[in-house]
């Protein structure tokens, strides 16, 4: 079932993996962590001949920005249980930190992601007592 568009970051958990379908269609994947304090795992596909190059030079440990369509899935596990597995079929694939080059035809540029200091937003937020319900 696919959900909505969606990008997220993380650290990549598991490294890339290339397999082929019946067609010969190569289809590459890895596992990204978005969760801060707990694991939180996302399957990320690649069907894209144009993110080959990026997505082979990931490994473990790599922060990426990934853009992409949103699904989930159920998987049975061997003990006969179901689960609900998150996937995303990526559009767009950033490499980014220390020593990270972005290709020139990726859609988003590191210089355009922003990260705010704790502080910048402190004199926007609003107090509980100010909210009307």
């Amino acid at each position: 079932m696919s959900l909505a568009k969606s990008v997220v970051t993380g650290t990549v958990y598991r490294a890339p993996e290339k397999r082929f379908t019946q067609n010969n269609v190569a289809v590459s994947a890895f596992v990204l962590n978005i969760g801060e304090r707990e694991e939180t795992l996302i399957r990320v596909l690649s069907k894209r001949n144009n993110l080959d190059e990026i997505v082979s030079s990931l490994t473990k440990g790599d922060r990426v920005l990934v853009e992409g369509r949103l699904q989930t899935a159920t998987v049975k596990s061997d003990d006969g249980s179901e689960r609900r597995i998150y996937e995303i079929d990526a559009n767009t694939i950033e490499k980014f930190g220390e020593g990270a080059s972005a290709p020139a035809n990726q859609k988003f540029g590191t210089e355009e992601i922003v990260k705010f200091e704790s502080d910048d937003l402190s004199n926007e937020l609003i107090n509980e007592d100010e909210i009307p319900f």
